[in-house]
């Protein structure tokens, strides 16, 4: 009987800030297929998926993370070319106040969004599912501290 490969070595992570007086969402735009999301990437040699997506938020926006929680949730997709079910950890970072990101040539530019702001710009039902969860779990409500990581 053949299968459906599963890949888990990817990472996402949504970052929020307080912009003035508001939580706001951190989406960039990526170089490669024009789309807007939230910061991810892969595994590298022995990293954990915490030490990845703190090393991959440094890399895309050299910002720096106050605290990370894991979100309690996981982003499925199937990946169309490599015949692949993606199962990506997301995370949640918490961004200074009124942070600047400086973007590295994998994004062209940054947005702090709303939650509704960001379920209108990302292309994917996932993304904005995530982004539900995140505002639900991270803003509105205090997260669980079983879920601190730094």
């Amino acid at each position: 009987m053949s299968q459906t490969p599963v890949n888990s070595s990817a990472v996402a992570g949504v970052v929020l800030s307080t912009i003035g007086h508001t939580t706001r969402m951190l989406l960039l735009k990526r170089t490669k297929d024009g789309f807007w999301g939230h910061a991810s990437g892969k595994l590298e040699n022995n990293e954990t998926a915490w030490q990845a997506i703190l090393r991959e938020i440094r890399e895309e926006t050299s910002l720096e993370i106050e605290a990370l929680y894991a979100a309690d949730y996981i982003e499925s997709f199937y990946d169309i070319p490599a015949n692949t079910l993606m199962l990506v950890p997301a995370f949640v970072a918490i961004a200074q106040q009124n942070a600047t990101p400086r973007l590295n040539d994998e994004n062209t530019e940054y947005r702090w969004c709303s939650r509704e702001e960001a379920k209108a710009i990302v292309p994917f039902p996932n993304q904005q599912a995530l982004y539900e969860h995140v505002w639900t779990h991270f803003v509105l409500n205090q997260p669980s501290a079983l879920l601190k990581i730094v």
